[in-house]
């Protein structure tokens, strides 16, 4: 629709799709990649803080932070994406953000780290184990936004698609899935000459 680059919605969802086709690589992603933000979220939780909004609902603080700041950053990219499922995702990092700041607070950083580390550890495991099953790497030397930013809000547009049957604007779907299968072909045309 206009856009280019980072913003070509189409062409990077068409980029996620086509490394992502792989039903259980599908069901890692979904699984693993939000718990991811939100464990990264509470390690940010300790870097210096800005500034202080009282949380009265729990009683607590939360500080402008890192931490506040990434999931700025991602609400913003997000809904500059796509406004209407944008939106959801931004909320959905902001109430990560929360979350992980009253975790956080209540671990103290002693605890917060380790508890850090091994889901750091649990969810880039799957997600590589996601990719074995698919039997293509993820594009992470190609694009590290799209690989630490974009999967996040791809998988979300794609559980909306899946559950909701969500299209930002209308022939979206078909266009993106002829761009995956052009991207695909492409992929296997190298392989099959190498073969034979």
């Amino acid at each position: 629709m206009g856009r280019s680059g980072l913003l070509d919605l189409e062409k990077q969802y068409a980029l996620y799709g086509a490394h992502h086709r792989n039903p259980i690589n599908y069901f890692l992603h979904l699984l693993l990649l939000w718990p991811t933000l939100f464990s990264a979220l509470v390690l940010l939780y300790f870097t210096p803080t800005f500034s202080q909004l009282e949380f009265s609902p729990f009683g607590k603080n939360l500080s402008l932070n890192f931490g506040f700041f990434s999931a700025l950053i991602y609400s913003l990219f997000y809904i500059s994406l796509d406004k209407k499922a944008g939106s959801l995702a931004a909320l959905l990092a902001f109430l990560s953000w929360v979350g992980g700041s009253l975790l956080a607070s209540q671990l103290g950083y002693s605890l917060a780290w380790k508890v850090v580390l091994a889901t750091q550890l649990f969810g880039l495991t799957g997600l590589v184990i996601g990719h074995v099953f698919e039997r293509r790497a993820t594009p992470v030397l190609e694009n590290l936004i799209h690989v630490f930013v974009m999967e996040l809000f791809f998988i979300f547009l794609e559980a909306l698609q899946t559950f909701c049957g969500y299209e930002p604007y209308p022939g979206f779907n078909a266009k993106v899935q002829a761009k995956i299968n052009a991207q695909i072909k492409e992929f296997h045309e190298p392989n099959q000459k190498k073969v034979s």
